[in-house]
């Protein structure tokens, strides 16, 4: 039997309600095709407009096989691009940033502009045609101050991500910030392991003691769960609404992204061991309440975020492998915050930095576990689990989508 039908057979008899089986999260077959259907092709978060502020800042990531490099070109538009040589496919640019008047390969000094097209290629004969070895680019879009790229040849509709949270986002301002920190974990499970964990705070008292010194524990702070219903969190919404501030929970018909603001628990500001802001100076001049919470952004598969009155905490999920996962964490404050006039780096990362090494040993205990031929898939909590059910509804709805309408086969089970 082909992988195909092997996958659809699985998704079509998984019990409602329950984990996935071994497979979904060891398999090496299944991994591959996770990225073929998934990875390959919906939008990506990779980064921010700020870590590329001037023309000729690049920076470089690895999408499964795929490297990348996004870089700002001279009329000041951001661009990603297929960090493979069009001579011989050495990599270009090998550093994780940098800054260059132009792209040029190491290997045998093919020179490309900023926006990828080959400028110069040493001795290549008379016949030879620049414009048709220009670098080959990948779909780039921007919204309020985040880069999403997307790898696919046709890539889908980025619009619908676009009219939700643009009105959201768009008061903090996250153009005119700089990234104060910046964190890589390697977590040792599967990519959806990982949003498992995050999808839920079911956990969050017996693992996370400095996250839960400001972040709700309830089942509703997650959206999916009767926020609309929590007096708390209506009455948050309502307020910040009054004063300007898009809240309300929404989520596209898809289940992929969703975007909300939602109360700290009360008195909290910001993600601090007391509560209070970790940076004087305003993340962004066009927000002066005080007490908004943090606004939630998911988009599925790459990225979760906060962002508070003082700083936005950004996290990048990508894929390393059948059992590896990226986790990377970066702390955006206002460009003219100082450190050491304005916040204090460890007061400021202190939270997250700790919560995300516990993540880690939650998703790499979790994995150990599932590995056991003794393993079943267990059922989710219905009261404090409702994320992580419908990350999985996501997941489990996609893949059947796009499986039932590929058509070449694609491995073979042994």
């Amino acid at each position: 039997m082909d992988l195909r039908s092997e996958v659809l057979r699985k998704l079509k008899t998984r019990r409602d309600g329950h984990s996935l089986e071994q497979a979904f999260y060891t398999d090496p077959d299944l991994y591959k095709l996770d990225l073929e259907q998934i990875w390959y092709r919906d939008w990506l978060f990779i980064g921010h407009d700020c870590e590329v502020p001037k023309a000729g800042n690049y920076f470089t990531i690895q999408v499964g096989d795929y490297p990348v490099v996004v870089t700002r070109d001279r009329q000041g538009t951001v661009r990603a691009l297929h960090n493979s040589c069009r001579h011989r496919g050495s990599r270009v640019c090998a550093g994780q940033k940098g800054s260059s008047a132009k792209l040029v390969c190491p290997y045998h000094q093919w020179t490309y502009e900023l926006d990828g097209s080959l400028l110069f290629a040493r001795q290549m004969g008379e016949d030879f045609d620049k414009a048709v070895h220009s670098l080959k680019p990948i779909a780039c879009e921007t919204v309020g101050g985040y880069i999403f790229i997307c790898l696919a040849d046709e890539p889908i509709d980025f619009a619908p991500m676009r009219d939700m949270v643009t009105r959201y986002l768009q008061p903090h301002n996250l153009k005119d910030t700089k990234v104060a920190f910046e964190s890589t974990i390697i977590e040792k499970g599967n990519w959806k392991l990982v949003w498992e964990n995050n999808r839920e705070c079911y956990h969050c008292a017996a693992n996370h003691p400095e996250l839960c010194r400001t972040y709700p524990e309830a089942p509703t702070a997650t959206g999916v769960q009767g926020a609309k219903d929590d007096p708390v969190i209506a009455e948050h919404w309502a307020r910040c609404e009054a004063t300007g501030l898009p809240s309300e929970f929404k989520i596209d018909h898809t289940g992929q992204f969703r975007i909300a603001r939602m109360p700290l628990i009360e008195g909290a500001e910001s993600y601090t061991m007391s509560g209070a802001r970790a940076v004087k100076r305003q993340l962004s001049d066009d927000v002066s309440q005080s007490h908004i919470g943090t606004l939630l952004m998911f988009h599925y598969p790459s990225t979760w975020n906060h962002v508070l009155a003082d700083h936005a905490i950004t996290f990048r999920v990508l894929p390393l492998g059948p059992e590896l996962t990226q986790v990377t964490t970066k702390w955006l404050v206002h460009k003219d915050a100082v450190e050491g006039v304005d916040y204090n780096l460890d007061e400021l990362t202190h939270v997250w930095t700790e919560t995300n090494d516990q993540d880690r040993q939650i998703v790499e205990e979790n994995a150990f576990g599932i590995r056991s031929p003794a393993y079943q898939p267990g059922p989710y909590s219905p009261e404090h689990e409702g994320g992580v059910m419908q990350f999985v509804e996501w997941y489990v709805n996609f893949m059947q989508d796009r499986l039932k309408g590929a058509t070449a086969p694609l491995f073979k089970v042994a």
